[in-house]
This record gives structure tokens, sequence and C-alpha cells, in this order.
């Protein structure tokens, strides 16, 4: 039986943190605004593939890479900058607040688990109002690791002092809750809206359209 988690752990990109103003600095760099989505794959992409190979490139290397290849490498420098400028003022969805909220009053520790830049975490949460909230921010730089590499889920289990089986990770990634499965923890994934969880993949313990809907669910499980 899975039970009520001790400490809940968030994916940071695209789950507590909306990268949509990014696209606006796209199409104000002469891009089309549907390549938002195909850089952020490509990023995610080349990040795993470094991983799967023992290496380790910072996730904003990466990112840059990922859009000169995008483009065509017909972008400028000024330009990539520009837009990679734009994390530091990404916002959190509307429902990311609440449902932390909801967690830390029932007694339990949240944390941030990201394939993000550990500076590129604390800014979000601390402008977004969930500082106060958030025990701990781990950044995939501490293990030079991409998620879903096991490594990454035990590590954030040992700094957090529980044992994978007391701690979940809510992830609007199907990919992610699979290897936070793997590694033993409870995962819960927000759908967004956006279809069925993947195929291939190790199904979540909860679901929910929004933050939420997947806190609740985390909450009613056994003690």
């Amino acid at each position: 039986m899975t039970h009520r988690p001790a400490v809940v752990a968030f994916d940071m990109i695209e789950t507590l943190m909306s990268l949509e103003p990014l696209r606006e600095r796209l199409t104000e760099a002469g891009q089309p605004a549907y390549l938002l989505e195909a850089w952020y794959t490509r990023t995610l992409r080349d990040g795993m593939a470094l991983s799967a190979t023992g290496d380790y490139v910072a996730f904003t290397d990466v990112a840059e890479s990922s859009l000169r290849g995008l483009t065509g490498y017909s972008i400028s420098d000024e330009q990539v900058a520009q837009i990679m400028a734009g994390f530091n003022d990404l916002p959190a969805f509307p429902d990311a607040v609440p449902a932390v909220t909801s967690l830390t009053g029932a007694g339990i520790r949240v944390a941030c688990l990201t394939n993000g830049s550990s500076y590129l975490a604390s800014s979000f949460i601390n402008r977004s109002g969930l500082g106060t909230l958030v025990d701990r921010v781990i950044s995939i730089g501490e293990v030079y690791r991409w998620k879903p590499a096991t490594v990454v889920y035990l590590y954030a289990a040992e700094v957090l002092k529980v044992p994978p089986e007391r701690m979940a990770l809510v992830a609007a990634h199907d990919w992610d809750c699979h290897g936070a499965k793997r590694a033993g923890l409870t995962t819960g994934w927000v759908s967004r809206k956006s279809g069925g969880f993947g195929a291939p993949f190790a199904p979540p313990d909860v679901v929910g359209e929004d933050l939420t809907e997947v806190a609740a669910k985390l909450l009613a499980l056994e003690p």
C-alpha cells in the first residue's frame, strides 16, 4: 500500500513554473512561437543524453546550445541572452502556492527538485511566494546528473533525511514520475489537461488536473 509521504518534492519547470512568457521573447527575436515546446524538449533530450553517457552540462548551457541548434545557428548572441534572461522572471502557476500551502499546513515538508540551476530555482521560489514554504531547493548540479537518473531522487531523499518510500515527487512530466517511481518514491502527476500519462512509463500513484488536486490526493493516502 502507498502511504502518505513525509516529504513532497516538486519538479519546478512546467510543474510549478510556467514557461509561457518565453514565447513572446522568442517571437521578438524573430523566431516562431511554436519553437518554445521544441526548445524545451530538445534541452531535456540533450541533458538526458549527457547523463546517459556519464557526462554533465548545466541546464543553462544546454538550453543555450539547444536554442542555437533549433534556429540553424542563425540566432545572435544578443538574442540568445535576451531570451535566456526571461528565465529570471517566469511566474508560478496559479495552483502552486495553494497546493504547497495545503501540504505544509498538514505538516508535510516540501522541497523543489529541478533540472534547472539552484540560482534559478531559489530566485523563483522567493519571488513567487513559496520561499517560506519550501524547506530545500535541490538542483541536479549537486549530483551532476539530470533527472530521471535514479541517483538524483535518491540523493534528494538522503538530503531531506527520509527513506525514498516516505518521499513523493510531483511533476507534470511522465518521464520524471517514472524515474522517481523506479527510485522507490511515491509519485503524483499533474496533467494540466494534457491528456493521458505516457504508456511506456510506470503509472503514477495519484493524478490530478492541477496541483491542488494532486496535493489533496497525496494527503488522502493512509498515514
